[in-house]
């Protein structure tokens, strides 16, 4: 029986295309679009982050995270949930897909039709961001933070860590904690970390 190779499925390759070309919100749609296989994201210097998809066990813990924000959404209905397939474009020119975001149902209705029918124009209101492999992502939420995030979480299972990060606020750390609440800015939002640390 062949020996298993170890690659490393949640890599990320970092390009600089300035020099080439300007990746424009359009080129970046059209690129995602000719490559769903791949995640991409722009930072707000233009670097094109190309991201493989990911392992098993992330995309386990990624698909509870939505659940469980998409559940509590559902019955609050001020805003609308969205996966970490959505790229949002942030006023920093980055283009960015969290794990898991929230948008006030206010601000998603502003929004024209053809602006909903590519990268949402508009920061969310809260993301999650979930700690995969040799991610980094600290620089990440605080840029959602400097672009109007009102809440983000970094969840970071093999420690059993949330950073939490509001604006004008310190970062907090949680540690091993079992839920984590939304409130002020998520009423009623309680995530049970149990699945995501299991």
């Amino acid at each position: 029986m062949p020996e298993a190779i170890a690659v490393q499925p949640e890599t990320t390759l970092r390009l600089n295309l300035r020099p080439v070309m300007e990746l424009t919100d359009e080129r970046l749609y059209l690129l995602c679009q000719a490559n769903r296989e791949l995640r991409f994201e722009r930072t707000a210097q233009g670097e094109l982050l190309l991201m493989a998809p990911t392992a098993g066990e992330t995309g386990r813990r990624n698909a509870k995270l939505t659940q469980h924000l998409a559940n509590w959404a559902d019955i609050d209905s001020s805003g609308l949930v969205f996966d970490s397939s959505t790229g949002f474009v942030l006023p920093n020119g980055a283009m960015r897909s969290p794990d898991a975001a929230w948008l006030r149902r206010l601000r998603w209705e502003g929004l024209r039709p053809d602006q909903k029918q590519t990268f949402i124009p508009l920061c969310p209101d809260f993301v999650i961001e979930l700690r995969s492999g040799t991610d980094m992502l600290q620089d990440k939420l605080q840029e959602y933070v400097q672009n109007g995030v009102l809440l983000g979480w970094l969840i970071d299972p093999p420690y059993q860590r949330v950073y939490v990060y509001r604006p004008g606020a310190p970062v907090e750390c949680l540690e091993k904690v079992h839920s984590i609440s939304g409130d002020p800015e998520l009423p009623g939002f309680v995530l049970d970390l149990s699945q995501v640390w299991g």
